[in-house]
């Protein structure tokens, strides 16, 4: 009676503590069920519909996009939008004619709305005496233009003898009228090659033309010029003008102004002279001496002069130079001839 007893609680015990544990564990692990499992079908649709409003805003705005781009492209290329007017200010030498029709050839495939208005630009700005332009569009057909012209500036003698218009920058205009005012000198010395190289060298020469041009007008001896020579802006010569235009100044690279005042005043000295008619050209770019060429027939020589003030006494030095050159010619000819001795063998 007593084993069965002991038996069942220890029986009883072990069971009912391993039942418990395994229904703990069992209880405290759960297993996950997703959301959707336990819900019905309408709830699941129900929650796919509410993202339902987003998705339509942003098709709608793809679609008004897509038919904005497609209307823009219809209308820009529909004939409401072809060039009819082409309005043109600040015309006076350019010709409006083929301002116009340059503006029209441009946008002739594009329309007013899509021309590229940098390129119209481009292509006036090539047109003869137009220095830049602006182009703005005039909605629905029409385009204006203006135009700044260049300017001539200086006439320039080319190598073959034609006289031609340039504005500051250097470029080539058109050609001396009878009509037009006359400068008062031209300028030599041209680089007559189409290159960029050469249209920035002749660029510089105009800079230094028009700046000798200004100071010349100051010192009211413009009149006395004929020509003005820039092909080496290292050297640059005047040719003068009048009873003067045998004769050639050369100024050199810099001082030109001061240097060209110092030379008339030189040679209105020695036109008062016998050397007045002989003078060929009248070198100051030694700064303060003057060279004054000669011309006696054929020949060509230079008297170095300190200054005016000095003039009458150069034939005299020269005649003396030239004197004891004769003499030590002299001496030399009557100098016997030193002997020399052959050794005896």
């Amino acid at each position: 009676m007593r084993e069965n007893i002991a038996t069942q609680k220890v029986g009883t015990r072990s069971g009912s503590a391993g039942s418990k544990a395994r229904s703990a564990k069992t209880a405290q692990n759960p297993s996950r069920r997703s959301k959707s499992d336990g819900q019905p079908l309408a709830m699941r649709l129900r929650n796919l519909i509410g993202y339902a409003p987003l998705i339509l805003r942003l098709s709608a705005i793809a679609v008004v996009v897509v038919f904005a781009f497609l209307g823009y492209r219809a209308a820009a290329a529909a004939s409401f939008f072809q060039v009819r007017t082409v309005q043109t200010a600040g015309v006076n030498r350019a010709s409006a004619q083929a301002i116009e029709s340059a503006v029209r050839d441009e946008v002739r495939t594009t329309g007013v709305w899509r021309a590229d208005l940098m390129s119209v630009n481009a292509r006036l700005e090539r047109l003869p005496w137009v220095r830049t332009a602006v182009v703005t569009r005039v909605l629905p057909d029409g385009m204006r233009v203006r135009i700044t012209e260049r300017q001539p500036q200086v006439v320039v003698r080319m190598s073959s003898g034609r006289l031609v218009w340039v504005d500051e920058d250097g470029v080539v205009l058109n050609e001396l009228n009878s009509t037009d005012q006359m400068p008062p000198f031209f300028l030599r010395g041209w680089n007559e090659d189409e290159s960029a190289a050469a249209a920035e060298e002749n660029k510089s020469r105009v800079a230094k033309f028009m700046e000798l041009q200004r100071d010349w007008d100051g010192d009211q001896v413009s009149e006395r010029i004929s020509e003005l020579n820039v092909l080496d802006l290292r050297d640059v010569r005047a040719q003068l003008s009048g009873d003067d235009s045998q004769i050639e100044i050369r100024l050199g690279s810099q001082d030109q102004a001061k240097r060209l005042r110092r030379a008339l005043e030189t040679l209105d000295h020695l036109r008062q002279t016998s050397k007045g008619p002989s003078i060929s050209y009248l070198d100051v770019i030694q700064g303060k001496r003057i060279v004054v060429g000669m011309v006696t027939g054929s020949q060509v020589f230079g008297d170095t002069l300190e200054s005016a003030d000095s003039v009458e006494n150069q034939p005299e030095a020269q005649s003396r130079t030239q004197g004891n050159k004769a003499k030590e010619k002299d001496t030399k000819s009557r100098t016997p001839p030193k002997k020399v001795e052959q050794k005896r063998t």
